[in-house]
């Protein structure tokens, strides 16, 4: 844990490494506790803040690492990302948040803006988020609607209304709104044009932002923190704009997060086959067939999740962004499912007791269940079928 700066951002591996140190030694023990009380892990991000590694994916010219799609380092990256979600999957999906909205800075921030919110990374610890969740259609018996509303004033825009699904609401610092003056919806959801969409930079420590932990009780994934967000008259200055109106979407900057999840994904699998490993050994079961064929099954399901993703941030680092979109999609509906074969194999192969905490499997399983919701997978599989028959298709939101 010794590395200095400069030993950080000319080895991207030493970074990785000394990231996955703090996942094995500290974030590993922390997690339980975490989901328990469904609390943002933020002993975990003050850890990653004080060994230099918060800023990952911000430029090296502004105190970063300079990893991440936008600056063609991309598999460290993600490998940082499994190494977080072997600790604890809900840590991976806050983490992925904030290197994510730093990629969105870097890619389509202004020189001043970068200055500002990558030194508020690097020197104060700032978390970041980006939030588009707006259901649209309530699900039964739901009597609230999510969704808002933003209108044009005088330097700047005022945002009233809310978001759901809003990951590290009691941890991040600033959020990234992608928020339409169409009406309600964010990306996923929104029938404005997509030259309309707009991406709002906003701090939460302003009071009309105020957050309802009353909605987040989910079966997994509960220490994300996903709770309900609600703006009343939010000013946000014409400073906070990020990128031209539209340009989220015409840049098809989604895509590169998509591969991300599958990272996540990858981090799960490999926790529960090291601890079924560790299970089968310490039992005394390794000489069983059916015990040897499972965990056979579990090492090339992991190793080939790593192959993918190696495969697309390969892509990306090398400008092939076309190719590098679909094979996203490809990788991310590929390992959920070698993600989730993995876990049922650990879970069949070490019995019950593996679901009985304080093991760490009945966590993994829950929180890869709710993870893997994040995305349809049948639209995504129905995204990389129009792809291959040359048919139009949305590689972002998997949408006709």
């Amino acid at each position: 844990m010794t590395a200095s700066v400069e030993e950080l951002t000319s080895c991207p591996q030493t970074a990785v490494d000394r990231l996955a140190a703090l996942a094995r030694d500290r974030f590993t023990e922390r997690a339980d506790g975490y989901d328990r009380s469904a609390a943002f892990p933020a002993e975990d991000f003050a850890d990653l803040s004080a060994a230099g590694l918060l800023a990952a994916a911000a430029p090296r010219a502004y105190g970063g690492l300079g990893l991440g799609p936008q600056q063609r380092v991309t598999l460290p990256l993600w490998e940082m990302t499994t190494h977080l979600a072997a600790a604890d999957l809900s840590l991976a999906r806050c983490w992925e948040g904030h290197t994510n909205s730093l990629v969105l800075i870097d890619a389509l921030g202004t020189a001043e803006q970068k200055r500002r919110w990558f030194a508020g990374v690097v020197e104060r610890g700032e978390i970041w988020v980006a939030w588009s969740g707006e259901p649209q259609a309530p699900r039964p018996g739901e009597t609230r609607r999510f969704g808002t509303t933003v209108e044009a004033v005088a330097g700047g825009w005022v945002v009233n209304g809310t978001k759901a699904f809003a990951t590290s609401a009691t941890g991040a610092r600033w959020a990234i709104l992608l928020v339409n003056p169409a009406g309600p919806g964010g990306a996923r959801h929104a029938a404005g044009a997509c030259d309309e969409l707009l991406l709002l930079a906003c701090d939460l420590t302003d009071p009309t932002v105020t957050v309802d932990t009353g909605w987040w009780d989910p079966v997994g994934m509960r220490a994300t923190a996903s709770h309900v967000v609600r703006f009343d008259h939010t000013f946000l200055p014409s400073g906070h704009l990020l990128g031209e109106p539209g340009s989220y979407l015409a840049g098809q900057w989604q895509t590169a997060f998509v591969p991300h999840y599958a990272a996540s994904f990858l981090g799960a699998a490999e926790a529960a086959y090291a601890y079924a490993l560790r299970y089968l050994k310490h039992q005394g079961k390794s000489g069983d067939p059916y015990v040897q064929q499972r965990v056979g099954r579990m090492a090339v399901n992991t190793d080939s999740a790593r192959l993918w993703l190696r495969h697309v941030a390969g892509l990306w680092d090398e400008g092939r962004l076309d190719e590098a979109r679909i094979a996203g999609s490809r990788a991310r509906h590929a390992v959920e499912h070698l993600a989730e074969e993995t876990v049922q194999h650990c879970i069949r192969a070490c019995g019950a007791r593996s679901l009985v905490r304080p093991a760490p499997v009945e966590r993994i399983l829950r929180d890869l269940t709710v993870y893997q919701r994040h995305d349809n997978d049948d639209h995504i599989l129905a995204t990389i079928g129009r792809a291959a028959l040359g048919e139009r298709h949305d590689p972002s939101f998997h949408k006709p």
